[in-house]
């Protein structure tokens, strides 16, 4: 297993940036993500990884090995594409083969990797059949296999499940993962599927204009987004904007009190260096600051009095089995004393806000005609700078 670092990485296609001045680290062996909107370098970058694309500025490192000016076949990457890329005239053992072929390993060697290769992958009934004989996931199976029997030092995958059906996707989500944590491999992975990466990275960056805008676990990254970019991208999210009335003593986690067109809320800073520094773009009194709350984070009551309460009904239904997704309606005040419009029906105008509800209990017209709470724990309120 290597680590990989990204130092300083600039590339430009004429007048376009793709990379700006690019730094990370990948862990030895770790399952890392990279994630983002069209256009936001995330492919480039990979490229860059593979050999195929050469940086203007900066270095990479496989462990202690430059390989910035390193071409492809000399770096010893294994590289899944999204197309899967198979030869149409080979058999699945002998797409899996080609790679120790053009290395000139011996055919008996050859045939043993093969077959760890293709058991790795469950695809060992299908060693003999064609690619336009395989489904999409088994070819997909396939491609990986491919990638590892040339024992790669690292393994790139760009976008590799986006031409699968939903629910093959999910199958696949979790095979690759095992299949990249039992072979001990350094992998990154492309894609712009939130849930995927969500669901199957050990860390994530979120990139946006050739930059990267945060780092971390995918459950750091979803609860504490750094900045309105990431909380927009990753996710749902309702924004309310506002101003810092208080805050706790600084440090990370405290308590901020915020005033908001909605009614007064209590939340903790998205990006911790916010909560400690002074300056601008530091959470002093009287900042103006944007709440990001995650629909899921509402709790609907019978009754509320506490802070972080709105009163309203819910208007647009949308169920879904396990979930409901509802618009809840709000007058523009907090049910809580101590907001600039607090009070029921208060003088800001109408909003809607995203709140969705596990094993719904507020499905129906009866729900639809009374005024219910909605609650958001201050943890679930993130304060936002920028």
């Amino acid at each position: 297993m290597i680590s990989i670092r990204i130092q300083n990485l600039t590339k430009r296609f004429g007048s376009t940036v793709a990379l700006d001045d690019l730094s990370l680290t990948i862990e030895p062996g770790e399952l890392f993500f990279l994630l983002g909107p069209s256009g936001c370098g995330k492919t480039t970058l990979l490229r860059s990884l593979a050999g195929f694309a050469e940086p203007d500025t900066g270095r990479i490192l496989f462990g202690e090995d430059d390989v910035t000016r390193l071409p492809p076949h000399r770096r010893n990457t294994g590289m899944v594409f999204q197309s899967y890329a198979l030869w149409p005239h080979l058999t699945v053992a002998g797409n899996v083969a080609f790679g120790l072929e053009e290395r000139k390993v011996p055919r008996a060697e050859i045939r043993r990797r093969v077959d760890e290769a293709l058991a790795s992958v469950h695809m060992t009934h299908c060693a003999d059949r064609k690619p336009n004989q395989l489904s999409g996931g088994q070819q997909q199976r396939v491609a990986l296999a491919r990638a590892l029997v040339v024992r790669p030092r690292c393994l790139l995958l760009d976008e590799p499940l986006s031409n699968l059906d939903a629910k093959l996707r999910l199958e696949m989500r979790m095979e690759i993962r095992r299949v990249c944590k039992e072979a001990g491999l350094t992998t990154v992975y492309v894609t712009h599927d939130q849930k995927e990466a969500l669901s199957v990275a050990d860390r994530m960056a979120v990139l946006d204009a050739g930059k990267v805008l945060q780092t971390g676990a995918p459950r750091e990254v979803y609860c504490r987004p750094v900045c309105k970019a990431v909380a927009h991208f990753i996710g749902e999210t309702d924004f309310v904007e506002g101003r810092v009335i208080s805050r706790g003593a600084p440090g990370q986690g405290a308590e901020i009190a915020v005033d908001t067109a909605l009614g007064r809320f209590v939340g903790v800073a998205g990006d911790p260096a916010t909560a400690t520094a002074a300056g601008p773009g530091a959470l002093a009194e009287g900042a103006r600051v944007t709440l990001s709350i995650r629909p899921e984070a509402w709790t609907l009551r019978e009754s509320g009095a506490s802070a972080n309460t709105l009163r309203g009904r819910i208007g647009e239904c949308v169920y879904l089995g396990e979930v409901a997704q509802y618009g809840f309606v709000t007058g523009g005040g907090s049910a809580a004393g101590g907001g600039a419009n607090s009070g029921a029906g208060g003088a800001g105008e109408p909003r809607t806000i995203k709140v969705y509800e596990l094993n719904p209990r507020h499905i129906g017209a009866a729900a639809r005609e009374r005024e219910l709470f909605a609650h958001v724990a201050p943890e679930d309120v993130v304060v936002l700078t920028r």
